[in-house]
């Protein structure tokens, strides 16, 4: 999620329950390793929990350098990325373009996994398209080589984030390999986190989009799973103070040319709920002062509570 996942937002999500946050997805390029938008995807040693940076290519020599280069940084796992379908990942052969080649998924995995002392991650998706669900092939070139926990989408490359997400070849990744398999793909409440593990059988779950404007659905599904009960949505109060703090967290950590910019599309995701037609986002939108976006935001919430 490389424009989404970064490092105010994963703070975030740790705050409010999820159990670990990876990286933005990073570039095996050399060439852009110092350029300020690579540092700033790349994880730090500041950072809470377990630190797993993703990196993506589909050189094996490359992807080496880059696990190394991101050992080296503080990286605690390195991910490496072979789900995402954006035509500009995958008209470079990386991405889940590289599902298509079971030769190369092997080479890069042992050269990853060789390379560094951290352990090495995986994710993938079900296959290349509808007709061609090779997930489980991949998934045990991958344990084989010596990758120690696969995640799955439960999409084809070609199928995009359209349709809904199949469960069933998860479901045979995970009787054919050992190492842990985590879902992901759809799950967006508490009572699908539950339906899909049941079925899967996976060992964990991994949200996405769902936590873009909802960073508590992570709170949410570790109090279902514990408690069998639904948590109340969070109050009016809560949301205004997640916001503020994730807004200010995107100024300090952008600077406020970048981080307002960043901003907007984070209000966006915040409000489908409560501004669905989108006036204020509109006047939000506009707004050229970070400073002015925080008392605005602030303003919107008071008016909120009394209308």
């Amino acid at each position: 999620m490389a424009g989404v996942t970064d490092r105010p937002f994963r703070t975030m999500c740790m705050q409010l329950g999820a159990g670990m946050a990876v990286s933005e997805m990073t570039s095996s390029n050399p060439k852009v390793w110092q350029t300020q938008k690579s540092q700033n995807r790349m994880v730090h040693g500041c950072e809470a929990g377990i630190r797993s940076v993703q990196i993506v290519g589909s050189d094996p020599l490359l992807m080496a350098q880059a696990a190394v280069f991101n050992e080296e940084q503080g990286a605690q796992i390195i991910d490496i990325n072979m789900g995402c379908p954006a035509k500009k990942v995958n008209k470079k052969l990386a991405g889940s373009a590289l599902m298509q080649h079971p030769a190369l998924v092997r080479e890069i995995v042992e050269a990853v996994v060789n390379a560094v002392k951290v352990p090495v991650t995986l994710k993938i998706r079900t296959g290349w398209d509808p007709d061609n669900r090779n997930g489980v092939e991949i998934a045990k070139i991958a344990q084989g080589e010596g990758i120690e926990c696969l995640a799955v989408h439960g999409r084809t490359k070609s199928c995009m984030y359209k349709g809904f997400a199949e469960y069933d070849t998860i479901k045979k990744i995970k009787q054919s390999v050992s190492i842990p398999v985590i879902a992901n793909g759809d799950i967006d409440s508490p009572q699908k986190a539950q339906q899909v593990l049941e079925y899967t059988q996976a060992d964990a779950l991994m949200i996405g989009r769902a936590a873009q404007g909802r960073p508590w659905i992570f709170r949410e599904i570790d109090h279902f799973f514990k408690t069998g009960e639904l948590l109340d949505a969070p109050s009016i109060d809560e949301v205004q103070q997640v916001m503020l703090t994730h807004i200010h967290n995107v100024h300090q950590f952008y600077g406020d040319y970048l981080g307002l910019r960043i901003a907007r599309k984070h209000i966006t995701w915040y409000l489908q709920k409560h501004d669905p037609a989108g006036p204020f986002r509109k006047q939000f939108n506009a707004i050229e002062c970070a400073n002015e976006q925080l008392d605005t935001l602030t303003h919107y919430f008071i008016n909120l509570q009394f209308n």
